[in-house]
């Protein structure tokens, strides 16, 4: 699967971009109300006319700041050369003019602007700690990605996406204090792409004690989806989720299996395993044993592909790598 399009919101409101430098058919006295949508600011991947930190110094005169409730941070020039240091500078920089900034989103950059596992990403716990009544925080990109341990009171909703997420963000998500937490979503990937982590590493999420008030998990788009899947069949943090997400990865009978035959799942509200490489026998044995129950379960298998070698090794592959 490829990054086709940018996020349409972002902490419940819709995304607007705010015009580059060279529309001049843009009428910024006609710009939305600051706080009506979440304000996507980027510029050209290729052959920039401005920097990003450009883009949102003219953001900051346009747009009355102190009313601005979510910001998208989009692509800044050559990502795939460049960290963004000086985005995550310019936005700690400007905190006092962002009083009511709830949601922040870093790097919504399609395939076509950067590969995911090409963006070059950087240390995002400075924007956690200028923004301490953030109550969504997003990143995409692993590629040189620091996130240590962090406590942060608000948080919400925390969503990690990679095609590899290196252990150390692993473990450094794993050892924050997340009272408020009610969502994460963390996009594995593969050792091809830096996803180096062993389900060892996934502990503190399974017995969920640093997310006390966790409802939805989703740890996907993993090589090691079955060992993930049969670490959750006897993890204490399932018995009080609502949705569980274990999918875009390489999910296989066995991790479905040990899911099943686990503890409980009826009580979910909803439980993902798209692109899978199920068999039909235990797709249906899925449906049958916990749709009567009420939980919604998603188990199509999408475009998941698999190649065999003249010698009979099959390849599976996560939904997102490159």
């Amino acid at each position: 699967m490829t990054l086709g399009s940018h996020l349409g919101e972002l902490h419940g409101l819709p995304a607007f971009t705010f015009p580059d430098a060279g529309d001049t058919s843009a009428d910024m006295s006609a710009l939305p109300s600051p706080e009506s949508v979440a304000w996507r600011i980027a510029v050209d991947s290729y052959d920039a006319k401005e920097q990003w930190e450009e883009a949102f110094a003219r953001f900051l005169e346009a747009v009355d700041t102190e009313r601005v409730r979510a910001l998208i941070v989009g692509a800044w020039s050559d990502a795939y050369d460049n960290a963004p240091d000086g985005v995550i500078g310019a936005l700690v920089a400007a905190r006092d003019r962002l009083p009511a900034l709830r949601g922040l989103f870093l790097a919504d950059i399609l395939s076509e602007e950067c590969e995911i596992s090409w963006i070059n990403q950087g240390d995002v716990a400075p924007l956690l700690a200028a923004f301490p009544d953030l109550e969504e925080f997003g990143v995409r990109g692993g590629n040189e990605l620091v996130f240590p341990a962090v406590r942060h009171e608000r948080l919400r909703r925390l969503t990690v996406e990679t095609g590899g997420m290196p252990v150390e963000v692993v473990r450094g998500i794993a050892g924050s204090d997340l009272p408020a937490l009610v969502e994460l979503d963390l996009w594995l990937g593969t050792s091809e792409y830096g996803g180096d982590a062993d389900v060892a590493d996934l502990e503190p999420f399974f017995a969920g004690t640093r997310l006390p008030n966790l409802t939805r998990l989703a740890l996907r788009n993993s090589e090691i989806q079955d060992a993930i899947c049969t670490a959750l069949a006897s993890a204490p943090v399932v018995a009080r989720l609502e949705v569980l997400d274990v999918s875009m990865g390489v999910l296989t009978d066995d991790g479905a299996t040990a899911l099943l035959t686990g503890q409980p799942l009826t009580h979910l509200k909803k439980l993902d395993l798209h692109h899978n490489y199920l068999s039909e026998a235990l797709r249906t044995r899925l449906l049958q044993t916990l749709e009567p129950g009420g939980v919604e379960v998603d188990a199509d298998p999408e475009d998941a592909d698999s190649d065999e070698d003249d010698d009979g090794e099959v390849w599976r592959f996560v939904s997102v790598g490159e």
